[in-house]
């Protein structure tokens, strides 16, 4: 464009305001706008990259015609928080669980291993405490795995899923998609790379009620989930784990600042068709 590269961009809406337009990275099909309507006066950008990062295709168009490509208008809303690593490699936020869940801790010792599958429900039986959970994943820290691509976020979370499982002592793997990830513990697990923390639509101190049976009388709620935030580094083809945090949902906020106080921030998700680039 020939302006100069400043040290630091500044936040604008849109992000270049001189030229009224924005710019969208694609390596699919679904692009996302966060936190405003399209503007029908703005141009927007659209830059089409492969697999392997690489430039294939521009478009320009105008806000009026990506507004035509968005059937609902609806807005997905999506909590988020910030993580700042701190100087501890290993962090308990809380050391203790919610005083609700804690009536459910009435033995000394806990199974060190589990044939049932860590996408059922909990039971009184195989409920692990915060601090049983915490010793058994802080060895965790200084693992590594194979990275396969900033874009394959899904398939880098289930191989950091399948340690945590190994970990805990299951002696299987599985993962339904569902909140928590690990809902024989009601634990959720976090793979950082960035600071950014996404939390989709569950808010961590939320004390809305879990939708799960009740344990032993005592229904479960969001807040009472254990999140284990696990921070990494990416080294070529490997990502090392260098941090490990876990907290109650109560007290997530406590120690991760939440974007925006109380705001939620959301998105516009457009699918492209498949001939938007040709």
């Amino acid at each position: 464009m020939g302006y100069p590269i400043p040290e630091t961009f500044q936040r604008t809406q849109p992000r270049f305001f001189g030229q009224l337009f924005d710019t969208y990275i694609q390596k699919s099909n679904n692009l996302q706008i966060w936190n405003e309507d399209i503007s029908l006066s703005r141009r927007y950008v659209i830059i089409q990259i492969s697999t392997d990062d690489i430039v294939q295709k521009v478009r320009v168009v105008t806000g009026e015609l990506l507004s035509s490509l968005d059937k609902t208008g609806v807005f997905t809303q999506k909590y988020q928080a910030r993580l700042s690593p701190g100087d501890s490699v290993l962090e308990l936020v809380t050391p203790d669980d919610t005083d609700r869940l804690r009536l459910l801790f009435k033995n000394d010792s806990y199974p060190n291993s589990f044939t049932s599958s860590p996408a059922q429900n909990p039971s009184v039986k195989s409920l692990l405490p915060i601090q049983v959970i915490f010793e058994r994943l802080k060895n965790l820290v200084g693992r590594r795995f194979h990275n396969r691509g900033h874009d394959q976020e899904r398939n880098r979370g289930e191989q950091l899923h399948r340690l945590v499982c190994d970990a805990l002592g299951y002696n299987n793997f599985s993962d339904d998609g569902q909140f928590p990830d690990i809902r024989h513990q009601l634990l959720e697990i976090k793979l950082q790379t960035s600071p950014t923390i996404d939390l989709g639509l569950v808010c961590p101190n939320s004390t809305d009620f879990l939708d799960i049976p009740d344990i032993e009388g005592i229904n479960v709620r969001h807040c009472d989930v254990r999140y284990a935030l696990f921070y990494a580094t990416l080294n070529g083809e490997f990502i090392t784990i260098t941090h490990f945090f876990l907290s109650t949902g109560e007290s997530f906020f406590s120690r991760f600042p939440q974007f925006g106080g109380k705001v939620v921030n959301k998105k516009l998700q457009i699918p492209l068709p498949k001939d938007f680039f040709d």
